[in-house]
């Protein structure tokens, strides 16, 4: 309950942005414009554009920490620990929280003690089209337990995401070795891990615009990261055969390739570093496995029938 008591706005908002100035300026005027009235802090990952000038000229009232480079997803965590408010909402520099958005996700987090993170609901572009991960979300195999107020997620996008900043911290944030991909998972995992419960929530709703296509570094980076965090969290032999999939997929794949590369750099490290998850969490996570191996046979067969037509 501990923004009950709390004075000021009891969510504040954390926007890690890196050479898209003019993108930024888009969200933060919807941000700056929220009822709610969020502190809002801008994390800059060492950008070369106008950015932080941009910041500075337009938005006087908006927090910058620069950063002297690109510190990934560990950029939320600093922001996490600049900001004073019990909650923290994550935008990127292409998304925003819609009107009463912030208050609705404080009234949940204030009636459910143990919720350390809540997933809203994620509409993207001028139509406000439900993202496809919003079905998968209310859907999700891992079950609902009675003191949370939707059904418990491993998997959620950060920027529809709020998170309770004490659990967040307690959690240790983002992990510093899965800074492109698969970061909110692990999130997900660690505080579930410690007892905190992560929800779906689609009354608290969060707006981006269509994201460009990833380049192949981009996709590359993402793939490296998910696997870091399979050998981090996730049984050694599992962790294995998905290399091993990799492995034999770099054969043709240059994007596989440069994931492996990246992850065979980093693998010392994320042994080092490896925590498996208690049994109960592994058992749940097997069943996302099984949600998302399902989905991808379906979304197959769908592309079969397009072909075939």
């Amino acid at each position: 309950m501990e923004a009950m008591n709390a004075p000021g706005p009891a969510v504040g908002v954390v926007v890690a942005t890196r050479d898209r100035a003019e993108s930024l300026a888009t969200a933060l005027e919807h941000l700056t414009a929220l009822p709610e009235r969020p502190p809002v802090v801008v994390v800059d990952n060492g950008s070369t554009d106008h950015t932080r000038a941009m910041v500075a000229e337009r938005y006087p009232h908006v927090r910058v920490l620069a950063q002297g480079d690109d510190r990934g997803s560990l950029a939320r965590n600093d922001g996490v620990r600049a900001i004073g408010t019990p909650y923290v909402a994550f935008s990127d520099d292409d998304s925003w929280w819609h009107p009463g958005a912030l208050a609705r996700a404080a009234t949940v987090l204030n009636g459910h003690p143990r919720l350390g993170a809540l997933a809203g609901q994620l509409r993207v572009g001028p139509a406000e089209r439900p993202d496809s991960l919003n079905a998968t979300l209310a859907a999700s195999p891992v079950g609902r337990a009675e003191d949370l107020p939707g059904p418990e997620v491993y998997d959620f996008l950060a920027c529809a995401a709020v998170v309770r900043r004490g659990a967040f911290l307690e959690a240790g944030g983002f992990h510093p070795l899965a800074l492109s991909g698969g970061e909110e998972t692990l999130l997900a995992y660690d505080l579930a891990a410690m007892g905190w419960g992560v929800s779906y929530c689609p009354e608290v709703v969060a707006h981006r615009e269509p994201a460009p296509s990833p380049s192949e570094e981009r996709i590359a980076a993402m793939r490296r990261d998910e696997l870091i965090g399979c050998w981090l969290r996730r049984p050694l032999p599992l962790a294995a055969r998905r290399t091993a999939a990799l492995l034999t997929e770099g054969g043709r794949d240059p994007v596989a390739r440069a994931a492996l590369r990246g992850l065979l750099a980093r693998l010392p490290a994320a042994l080092w570093l490896r925590r498996p998850l208690p049994p109960w969490i592994e058992e749940a996570a097997r069943r996302v496995d099984g949600q998302r191996a399902d989905e991808g046979a379906r979304q197959d067969e769908r592309q079969v029938v397009t072909h075939d037509r």
